[in-house]
């Protein structure tokens, strides 16, 4: 290598300059590094104190206040408390209780607990939810349901609704498919005004995707209950008239929930009001199979739905922008009616 001979070339300044930045840098990283693992630190002292005995639930209350807080940054941030395991903890704050206990004050953190339970379980292991197979916690499940406020219900028909979807779940979902308690509960929500009824919509819809469970809402007056949630659905804005709808279809493969709606002239009023609606067309096509279930095996079901206004409201659907799928299910029925329909005038003018 040449030696230089004029000191001024020698980049000292550029040299000096890009050690400083490094170091800079560095020093930067450390620092991160060091409040990350003071971080964790302070969120395992967290849980240590959440599961100690000798925190009382007053302290374990602020514990999952502060929990919560630091969930609203996941995934971004705090992923510590999802490998810190916080989602089976607080579960098992939930529903292992001393004696089944559920004071106010009980419910009051059981309330908190569960909306910080509910944060976290997009991004759990949801295996932690089998835990209700063992008796004592599906009984405290169920006793909080019957107990609870307006939010903790809503809460827990989240889990039923997240249990019943799951393939990790399946064996817990059946066990509240079996549920009569669980059921009604379910069911008595619907008639709620408030948030409350549509958790519980979710819920019941989820549920009646088990072939095990549909016999059982029927026979708990599940049917009813969607009918008069449909019909009241404008009355109360209420949004999820499509997914009651398409658990009405669901349920109509039961057939004691076909003799329901025959026999109920303000059923199937309500199905033929789902057809077509102005706004969307949502429910549309299951409303369209409900009363093709039904009118197929049903001449008294078929004269029902003509008497609503079924034939116009399918005529109405057809001109609409549904998909090609409803589009041809609403031929299917328009032309099972109409055979009806030419029938009767014969039958009326026979001697």
């Amino acid at each position: 290598m040449q030696k230089l001979d004029d000191l001024s070339m020698v980049p000292n300044h550029t040299l000096r300059h890009l050690i400083d930045q490094w170091l800079q840098e560095d020093s930067q990283f450390c620092l991160d590094y060091c409040e990350m693992i003071n971080h964790v630190d302070c969120i395992s002292v967290l849980k240590h104190r959440l599961d100690s005995e000798d925190s009382t639930l007053e302290e374990k209350l602020e514990i999952v206040e502060k929990v919560y807080i630091l969930s609203e940054e996941l995934p971004l941030q705090n992923t510590c408390l999802i490998q810190l395991d916080f989602f089976p903890l607080l579960l098992e704050k939930i529903f292992r209780k001393v004696n089944g206990s559920c004071s106010e004050d009980d419910l009051r953190f059981s309330e908190r607990a569960l909306a910080c339970a509910l944060k976290l379980l997009p991004f759990s292991d949801l295996t932690s939810l089998n835990m209700l197979k063992e008796e004592p916690v599906l009984d405290c499940f169920l006793s909080l349901f019957y107990r609870g406020n307006v939010n903790i219900k809503r809460y827990l028909c989240h889990i039923v609704e997240v249990i019943s979807s799951s393939m990790e779940t399946q064996q817990v979902s059946i066990m509240l498919g079996k549920s009569t308690k669980l059921q009604q509960e379910l069911l008595n929500l619907l008639a709620e005004t408030s948030e409350a009824s549509e958790a519980g919509i979710k819920a019941i819809s989820a549920l009646s995707c088990l072939e095990t469970t549909r016999e059982n809402l029927v026979r708990e007056g599940a049917v009813e209950r969607l009918i008069a949630y449909i019909l009241e659905s404008e009355k109360y804005q209420r949004k999820l008239a499509p997914t009651a709808i398409a658990t009405i279809e669901r349920l109509l493969v039961v057939e004691s929930a076909k003799e329901v709606v025959i026999s109920n002239p303000s059923c199937v009023r309500a199905l033929v009001k789902m057809v077509f609606r102005v706004s969307d067309h949502q429910g549309s096509e299951s409303a369209v199979n409900s009363l093709l279930a039904l009118c197929c095996d049903s001449n008294h079901a078929r004269e029902e739905a003509i008497s609503a206004g079924v034939l116009t409201q399918l005529l109405l659907l057809l001109q609409s922008q549904c998909s090609g799928r409803t589009k041809a299910k609403a031929r299917m029925l328009l032309k099972l009616l109409n055979s009806t329909w030419v029938e009767q005038p014969k039958e009326a003018a026979s001697p």
